[in-house]
């Protein structure tokens, strides 16, 4: 029995899910564009996968697996506190913060997050008024989660996450609720581990509130509709391929399929040197705006004897420019458990 639940379902389970995708998200291609709302869900909160090209969900010992794959977070056996700020562009920022807690009991983690986009300062516009009418708008995406983590096995965990989602934008406002699922296997020999993830899995979001329906010439109205959340499933891989001395090399690879964009590739590498500098590359493949590789650093300190994780991480787009991502993870150690 316990050969069947070590190994054999999360087999089982990682098969079903790999063959079943297609059939829930349809690969169509890149004329899906534009037609989900709220893609900010999809924007990588962890400046460590971001250096990675996106290749995330088999990442261990990350304090963003909270984004990324809630089942990773099994591998943290403390305390973990993350925030990080992702730099998009043209003036928007978006933060994200997360907690881990520990539920020995049940050898189970709780996981918290927030993730926060802000447009700041903008100027209302009219086919009129091209340059601004003088009043300003502000738009403001929130999503807040809650889920868990747990260990079935000594190779195998899963984690869920439900999140409510809210969408103001002028006079407009939505309210949302999506779900994380993510599963995560993994062998001991050179740290192999596969995962599945399924993010942002729910309804349809629609904005309501004060509007003029505009008839344009073709008397079709203008009005808020209903569209998809970005939903995507994610496929990976990953594995220390160099483990020598004071050198460490993980290479990822990670299929991504979203329901509102093209099917692509990432790839992504970490070099650690002593445990305590890291050099991070990634290339998306697939995706016309990302044809420069990504880059990355990470440097690990300590606060006392909790130890700190400071990242950073540039991804060149053809159409934004350069975007940036920082981000800060602290665990909660306890004096006897330095290392």
């Amino acid at each position: 029995m316990r050969v069947i639940v070590r190994h054999i379902i999360p087999l089982i389970l990682v098969f079903v899910c790999s063959q079943s995708y297609a059939q829930i998200l349809p690969n169509l291609g890149g004329q899906r564009t534009g037609s989900a709302t709220l893609v900010f869900l999809k924007n990588d909160a962890s400046s460590r996968s971001v250096g990675m090209g996106g290749a995330n969900i088999t990442l261990r010992n990350d304090g963003f697996s909270t984004f990324t794959n809630p089942a990773a977070a099994t591998t943290f056996k403390n305390a973990n506190i993350s925030a990080s700020n992702f730099f998009i562009g043209n003036g928007l920022n978006q933060s994200f913060f997360s907690t881990i807690l520990p539920w020995q009991k049940v050898n189970t983690n709780i996981l918290f997050t927030v993730n926060n986009l802000s447009s700041g300062k903008q100027e209302v516009r009219t086919e009129f008024q091209p340059e601004g009418t003088g009043e300003y708008f502000y738009v403001t995406n929130t999503a807040i989660g809650l889920g868990i983590a747990k260990e079935l096995s000594d190779q195998f965990s899963l984690g869920l996450k439900l999140k409510y989602i809210y969408e103001s934008m002028a006079q407009y406002k939505s309210h949302s609720v999506a779900a994380d699922l993510g599963f995560l296997y993994s062998l001991d020999f050179r740290e192999l581990s596969f995962a599945v993830v399924v993010s942002n899995f729910g309804g349809s979001s629609q904005v309501n509130g004060d509007h003029q329906e505009v008839t344009f010439s073709t008397g079709a109205n203008s009005s808020p509709d209903k569209y998809p959340l970005p939903t995507t499933f994610k496929l990976g891989i990953s594995m220390l391929a160099i483990d020598k001395d004071d050198h460490k090399v993980i290479a990822a690879v990670q299929l991504y399929h979203p329901n509102d964009n093209s099917e692509n590739l990432r790839f992504g590498l970490e070099y650690e040197y002593r445990k305590l500098l890291s050099v991070r590359l990634g290339y998306i493949m697939g995706r016309k705006t990302y044809k420069i590789p990504t880059f990355g650093v990470g440097y690990k300190a300590r606060i006392g004897h909790n130890p700190l994780r400071i990242d950073y991480a540039i991804v060149p787009s053809t159409t934004i420019g350069l975007q940036h991502s920082i981000g800060l993870s602290l665990s909660l150690h306890k004096a006897e458990e330095r290392k």
